[in-house]
């Protein structure tokens, strides 16, 4: 599998990211990158999904409604609440840009347990996690104790330079709930400014997936397993849009046996 994913152009649908291509069977993930007046479209089929307004605005119909012009934050280092829209199985889409567009289709399969509705920017709050070169802060969009989604698990992370993020090391790759849950993962990376990089290690305990990888503006790394840490170099800054899925709707994991020392600490 591969799994630092780069962008497939600049404009468009950007990256496409689906099971089957993955090798695993749960989170889908697209990107799309429009100008004023373009305009994505989609079918769920099986699928649920929330739409993230990543950067720009869009007048969006979706599900047989016309939601009207969603987004505000024209940069995402703005750092403000993203505006998002979920959508259960069964739905069509379709987003017309009104600026220059970002526009995250974060998917997972759908039981039709939900209704269609709007997500942000209430009720998502910039919240900091972790102390000194460990601090990252978090948005929200749709974590567990949020009851809106069959199977997805979403949040937004803003890294400060020279941080570090995903830290201490921690997995979530065994269906054994209530010690750990079985979630496939996509992060979506930018960085500002844009030139910069920031790295990712994916990685299991005995050394049978050991990837390092840096990471540019507008890529996509897959975690479909393992331990996956990453920080960013002083004088830039990073942000990622996290995409989770399973068997079941809940984030379990545990740290690093090596490194859960730092959690302790820090957690006393």
């Amino acid at each position: 599998m591969k799994l630092l994913r780069k962008p497939d152009g600049q404009t468009g649908l950007v990256h496409h990211v689906t099971p089957e291509n993955a090798g695993w069977s749960y989170v889908g993930f697209d990107l799309w990158r429009l100008g004023p007046g373009e305009s994505a479209s989609g079918s769920l089929g099986g699928d649920e999904a929330i739409l993230v307004i990543v950067e720009g605005r869009a007048r969006v119909t979706a599900a047989g409604r016309d939601w009207g012009e969603l987004g505000q934050r024209l940069d995402v280092f703005e750092k403000t609440p993203p505006h998002c829209l979920y959508l259960p199985d069964g739905s069509d889409w379709r987003a017309e840009a009104t600026t220059p567009l970002t526009l995250a289709v974060c998917r997972a399969p759908g039981k039709g347990g939900h209704a269609a509705r709007r997500i942000g920017p209430e009720g998502i709050a910039l919240t900091q996690r972790g102390q000194g070169a460990n601090t990252r802060f978090i948005n929200n969009i749709a974590m567990e104790s949020e009851d809106f989604c069959d199977s997805l698990l979403v949040t937004e992370v803003f890294t400060p330079a020279g941080n570090w993020s995903s830290y201490p090391p921690h997995r979530h790759d065994e269906d054994d709930f209530p010690r750990m849950t079985y979630l496939e993962e996509t992060y979506y990376h930018r960085l500002n400014p844009a030139q910069g990089y920031g790295i990712q290690r994916v990685f299991t305990e005995d050394g049978s997936l050991d990837e390092t990888m840096a990471v540019a503006d507008h890529d996509v790394v897959l975690v479909p397993r393992g331990h996956h840490p990453c920080g960013v170099p002083y004088g830039y800054e990073m942000y990622y849009l996290n995409v989770m899925a399973g068997p079941i709707r809940k984030w379990r994991y545990e740290n690093h046996p090596d490194h859960d020392w730092i959690w302790q600490r820090d957690n006393a």
